[in-house]
């Protein structure tokens, strides 16, 4: 899915300014959660972070995949991917499941464990702010381009010609393209994404087609199961059908054998 928009993110002119970090707070007004904000963790109050490894910096979002996770398991529709890609969320649908939380293969979405209605939170690609022909306030207060918003089309053309242009500068891989079948945030490194700790080995198939494959299984796991069961069920109620009157049958011996000792004795 090479249409609508999405971030760029390039480690190599990250400062570590945390200027995205604070711009998406006052976005989204939410309060300050860690002043050190390097060391802040995604959570319902913190929807973008900035991680630093040795010289190097790392942020960590929402991937707005292609086929997301979040959207196939959601039993309500809660979740959507809305005309520029952005992966949103519909509090008033939710009815606090949270697989999605447990479906994300890159460990996104955050509960609000606190609150008497509590709702799942994530980024939204700053969707207010594309509809006004807006930047995302992450990429608009970023003063090196670390972050550039753009076409995906656009984007994917900027992270090629990088690497082809810089090839010792660059790892030469484009994280978020393949991964899980691709998303509207993508990562260009010097070094390997594993080392800057984003989920590495993930298959490039959506996660939601491998979930499929598994569902499809489910019929045939559960007719064999039923089986098994009632095979099961009619050992066992066999087994103690024939304890049973192994039982009686014992019963009526030693009645026997005490009847005709007491007549012996008679």
């Amino acid at each position: 899915m090479l249409n609508g928009k999405g971030i760029l993110f390039d480690v190599t002119l990250c400062i570590g300014c945390g200027a995205c970090y604070q711009a998406c707070k006052e976005e989204n007004d939410l309060p300050n959660t860690n002043k050190e904000y390097l060391k802040d963790h995604l959570s319902e109050n913190t929807l973008t972070i900035v991680e630093q490894y040795g010289d190097k910096y790392a942020r960590k979002l929402c991937m707005h995949c292609n086929e997301p996770s979040c959207v196939s398991v959601c039993p309500v529709g809660s979740f959507k991917k809305n005309e520029f890609g952005a992966v949103i969320y519909d509090k008033n649908k939710c009815i606090g499941c949270r697989y999605c939380m447990q479906a994300c293969p890159h460990k996104v979405p955050r509960y609000e464990w606190g609150k008497t209605q509590p709702r799942v939170r994530k980024c939204n690609l700053c969707s207010k702010r594309l509809k006004e022909g807006k930047l995302t306030a992450c990429a608009e207060a970023c003063p090196t381009e670390a972050t550039l918003f753009g076409d995906m089309e656009k984007l994917i053309e900027v992270a090629n010609s990088r690497l082809k242009n810089n090839p010792t500068k660059y790892y030469q891989h484009i994280y978020g393209l393949e991964e899980a079948g691709g998303g509207h945030v993508l990562v260009i490194s010097p070094m390997p994404f594993e080392q800057l700790g984003y989920t590495a080995m993930l298959p490039d198939k959506p996660m939601p087609e491998l979930t499929m494959r598994a569902m499809e299984k489910i019929p045939s796991v559960v007719a064999a199961g039923g089986i098994f069961l009632t095979t099961m069920y009619w050992l066992t109620k066999r087994k103690n059908q024939i304890a049973r009157e192994e039982k009686k049958q014992l019963f009526k011996s030693e009645n026997r054998n005490n009847g005709n000792k007491y007549h012996e004795e008679l």
